[in-house]
């Protein structure tokens, strides 16, 4: 296996490391003949695994998120001749309740995470009106079972529930419509977030800015309808529509921010 080949297409480091991992799980299904299961990925992560996995003829994979539409998701990785429906699933879901109705994603993960738990081994946490559904890896669903008693100061209780329970998130967000004068990333940062330029470049160059999940460090990127930014800190939003130019040349445009 010529890893260096395997991986030339990639430029961010930290993804290197990721897909690194990756050929470490296909190198033990070939020679093992066993099953691997890779961390919970984005879907950018996922898109550069399956540009390695597809060159494999001899195994397969499956990508699980508990729900179709999940973002994060693990890749399980087994031999072309074992039967998917026969392997245990290496994701299970839990549900927490109590005094929840005010308490954000940012609380449940950092609740979570506060266990000692790292961010790959955790799916998406699912925010509805009166619970949270959360998917994780099986090897720390028992340690979250036992251990998580409280989200933010509030007290909260964790139970099982099936996989085929979850159910998508309510996703709240706020339409704004402004004019910029470019659809560069910069630009649309800097008005999406009320940021000068300035900061809005220095936070893309320090590399805290993905779209569509994929690290991006240059401010003159263009951005395209649909497309998904995101920035450390800040939020996600989404250029949702390019609604043609104002008078004065600019760009009309409709950013749906996230909440």
């Amino acid at each position: 296996m010529d890893r260096d080949s395997l991986l030339n297409h990639i430029v961010d480091k930290e993804q290197i490391l990721n897909m690194r991992r990756v050929l470490d799980q296909i190198e033990i299904v070939m020679n093992r003949h066993t099953i691997g299961i890779t961390d919970f990925m984005d879907p950018y992560e996922r898109r550069l695994a399956q540009s390695i996995l597809n060159r494999f003829i001899d195994i397969s994979y499956k990508e699980l998120g508990g729900i179709n539409e999940a973002e994060r998701k693990v890749i399980m990785i087994y031999p072309e001749y074992f039967q998917y429906q026969d392997i245990e699933s290496p994701i299970r879901s839990l549900m927490i309740e109590g005094n929840i109705s005010k308490l954000s994603h940012r609380d449940f993960l950092g609740g979570i995470l506060n266990l000692g738990i790292n961010r790959e081994k955790i799916g998406d946490i699912l925010i509805h009106e009166d619970n949270v559904q959360v998917v994780v890896k099986s090897e720390i669903f028992d340690y979250i079972l036992i251990s998580l008693r409280k989200v933010g100061k509030e007290k909260v209780k964790v139970r099982e529930i099936p996989l085929k329970e979850l159910k998508s998130s309510n996703i709240e967000f706020e339409d704004i419509t402004t004019t910029v004068p470019s659809l560069r990333l910069d630009a649309l940062i800097s008005s999406a977030w009320n940021l000068s330029r300035k900061d809005s470049q220095g936070l893309i160059e320090s590399k805290k800015t993905k779209v569509n999940w994929e690290p991006i460090d240059r401010v003159s990127k263009d951005i395209g309808e649909g497309d998904i930014i995101s920035a450390k800190g800040f939020g996600r939003f989404i250029l949702n529509s390019i609604k043609g130019i104002s008078k004065k040349g600019r760009v009309r445009v409709e950013l749906r921010l996230l909440k």
